[in-house]
């Protein structure tokens, strides 16, 4: 069913906090019903964003100063289990959706936006799988892969009641970037993975982050009814609040 969805491109270079925290304050919006269901779609500063199994890791500041050192910002992501990275030649997503019972249509989500985005990639020429590549990073059931051999995008959800949120990233260049952020971060962390298995769209098929991003777009017009829009005050407002905290697991 075509639904009526609001995109967003804005960023704050030079507040990768600001940004995750934006999206919070989204969802916060959404689930509330004070904000209509909201597609951001932006390019982030660089940035490890660390998830729930992270946060409880004892040698979890240990990974926020090797973030740190390889030059990134340090960030706990709305969802996913283990760290990923963003980046300048990245793209990240975030999809806020208004639903009276979240966990009941979280499997429905996933297999959305992963058919969503396979669609963009596909229509661009790489050929997309779904499916959780070995040796990944933050492995997932739904991570979308070059011919099943190099992770491209990462997708996870966070539920909230009366709404969730399926973020995460498409990596269109540098996955050397990817790589610089995620081997001190875990190695600090002790996750067993292969450098080998990160990929970048770019490393596929020519193409620019603004050829990803219009890529991306199209796919969601496919499906529902896309508005541009922009993030108002409030809730900027609210994201401020947010970013004062930025490593607090919520």
């Amino acid at each position: 069913m075509r639904r009526a969805i609001t995109l967003t491109t804005e960023r704050f270079p030079g507040r990768p906090g600001f940004d995750a925290a934006v999206s919070r304050a989204v969802l916060a919006g959404v689930a509330s019903g004070t904000l209509t269901e909201t597609l951001r779609l932006y390019v982030p500063d660089r940035l490890v964003a660390f998830g729930s199994q992270d946060a409880v890791h004892p040698a979890y500041q240990e990974a926020i100063g090797a973030a740190t050192a390889a030059g990134f910002g340090a960030y706990h992501r709305l969802a996913g289990g283990k760290a990923a990275v963003f980046h300048e030649h990245t793209i990240c997503f975030g999809w806020a959706v208004p639903t009276p019972v979240p966990r009941s249509t979280t499997e429905v989500r996933f297999r959305e936006t992963a058919a969503i985005l396979t669609a963009a990639l596909a229509s661009l020429g790489v050929d997309a799988r779904v499916g959780e590549v070995e040796g990944e990073y933050c492995p997932g059931t739904y991570s979308i892969s070059a011919g099943g051999r190099t992770k491209l995008i990462g997708i996870g959800q966070r539920l909230v009641e009366r709404a969730a949120h399926v973020g995460g990233v498409i990596v269109v260049d540098r996955a050397d970037l990817v790589n610089r952020a995620l081997v001190p971060v875990y190695e600090a962390l002790g996750y067993e993975w292969d450098p080998a298995a990160t990929g970048a769209i770019a490393e596929t098929v020519p193409v620019d982050v603004a050829g990803v991003m219009t890529a991306v777009r199209e796919a969601f017009a496919a499906e529902h009814q896309i508005t541009d829009g922009t993030i108002d005050a409030a809730t900027l407002a609210e994201a401020v609040r947010l970013e004062a905290n930025p490593l607090h697991p919520r």
